[in-house]
């Protein structure tokens, strides 16, 4: 499976990397080691020494400087090799590989392709956890599965009136329901209106309302989504366009979701979610967190199926319905982004 290099990935938490030690991670097949500087700078370099290639997550942070804990040899933060036990002559080629890496939304974002081309402006706008405006909890689930297939998933939500019968409670009219489907030069756009019955038990307002839910899907698979609940008629009044946040009735959260490739058909996915502050607390947020922990389970056990499936399929291929217009569109964007990083790569060498 063939993954954009050029894009900004999400390699971990923020919380999850301290000030006092290195944090190993993986992307695209490629071991990655993070670690901060004395001022909280993070810097990611891969993870093996110069020396013996020794896994350099297993090191030791020594102010703006990394020291390998087998050998000793210490590295600056632009990888090059700063000084060897017991040897004044460092070598030319003493460095390891950087990547860029910048912490934003919470999270730590690594750009795996050409330096040159890591234009922080490409980073997608999630809400981080930080964000005083929300109430959001998180957490990750690792895959034994290709991150395709969860991107999959992610840009075809008919499944949530099957797959999430017993978690999200999305009644088979979801499924029913196309969204307004639109490309993005980076993502695609999902957008749709739904009926909200009064004795539905996802509607606490006592009376029949409308659910405003809208995603982007970006690339390298990140899903930025927020839904709200409006009054009756805001659909029609509207065209079918999208609400104001300000004006929903109640019902408002947002969820921040990333997929990273790991390699060898694993993968991580990210995820946040909770209620803005005006229409929730903390109890709220834990409710909808236990929701989610439970769904994403759900999603994961059908995909690791589907991938171990198409694993012993000889010849395996799709037929596409009538929800797979934004899967298509986002995977030919991908198709694209690989095709152009190839043709570069073949005429710089």
């Amino acid at each position: 499976m063939q993954y954009a290099r050029n894009a900004w990935y999400v390699a971990a938490w923020s919380e999850d990397l301290p000030a006092s030690a290195p944090l190993a991670c993986e992307l695209l097949g490629e071991p990655l080691v993070l670690w901060r500087r004395a001022d909280g700078t993070p810097v990611a370099f891969e993870d093996r020494c110069v020396h013996r290639l020794a896994p350099l997550s297993l090191g030791r942070c020594e102010g703006d400087l990394l020291r390998c804990m087998y050998h000793g040899i210490r590295f600056a933060a632009d990888g090059v090799v700063s000084s060897i036990p017991g040897q004044d002559l460092i070598p030319a080629q003493a460095r390891v590989r950087t990547y860029p890496v910048i912490e934003r939304h919470d999270w730590l974002w690594v750009w795996p392709g050409d330096a040159a081309l890591a234009d922080p402006a490409l980073i997608p706008p999630a809400v981080g956890l930080s964000d005083p405006d929300w109430i959001l909890g998180h957490g990750q689930l690792d895959y034994a599965a290709e991150a395709a297939l969860i991107s999959d998933n992610l840009c075809d939500f008919s499944h949530l009136s099957y797959v999430h019968a017993q978690s999200f409670g999305a009644g088979p009219e979801f499924a029913d329901n196309l969204p307004r489907v639109s490309p993005l030069p980076r993502g695609v756009r999902f957008e749709r209106w739904l009926p909200v019955p009064a004795d539905s038990p996802r509607n606490p307002h006592g009376e029949p309302v409308e659910a405003w839910q809208t995603y982007d899907y970006l690339l390298p698979g990140v899903l930025l989504m927020w839904s709200a609940n409006y009054p009756q008629g805001t659909a029609e009044q509207l065209g079918g366009d999208a609400p104001a946040m300000s004006d929903a009735l109640g019902g408002l959260s947002f969820t921040s979701q990333a997929v990273t490739p790991l390699g060898d058909g694993r993968a991580r996915y990210f995820f946040s979610w909770g209620p803005h502050r005006r229409d929730g607390d903390a109890a709220k947020r834990d409710a909808m967190m236990a929701m989610a922990h439970q769904a994403f389970a759900e999603d994961k056990a059908m995909i690791e199926a589907q991938h171990a499936r198409i694993a012993t399929s000889r010849n395996p291929r799709i037929m596409p319905t009538a929800h797979d217009r934004g899967v298509t569109l986002y995977n030919r964007l991908v198709e694209r982004l690989v095709a152009r990083e190839i043709t570069e790569l073949e005429t710089a060498t």
